[in-house]
């Protein structure tokens, strides 16, 4: 099954690629047949300069489930780090 479920997002921090480590500029997250995991298809996550060419990526291919238990992890510790930096302020 080919798909055309593609989400692109500014992203602003770093990834590490064959060339070490680069700026990010983007994420982009699909649903479609992986690349080299062994699914049917998967949920691909890059990350990425534009300006850098190919070599500025660091990719990763998921099952569904295993996207499911990352974007769970990542709303834990986005809330946890949330939390963390209001106490930091002396917000509550």
């Amino acid at each position: 099954m080919c798909t055309s479920i593609v989400e692109i997002v500014d992203a602003d921090g770093a990834g590490k690629g064959g060339d070490g480590w680069f700026a990010l500029t983007h994420s982009v997250v699909s649903y479609d047949h992986p690349h080299h995991a062994l699914f049917d298809d998967a949920i691909t996550i890059d990350f990425v300069n534009r300006s850098l060419g190919a070599e500025a990526r660091a990719a990763v291919e998921l099952s569904l489930d295993s996207a499911k238990a990352l974007s769970d992890a990542l709303q834990r510790a986005i809330a946890a780090a949330e939390e963390e930096e209001r106490a930091l302020s002396g917000r509550t």
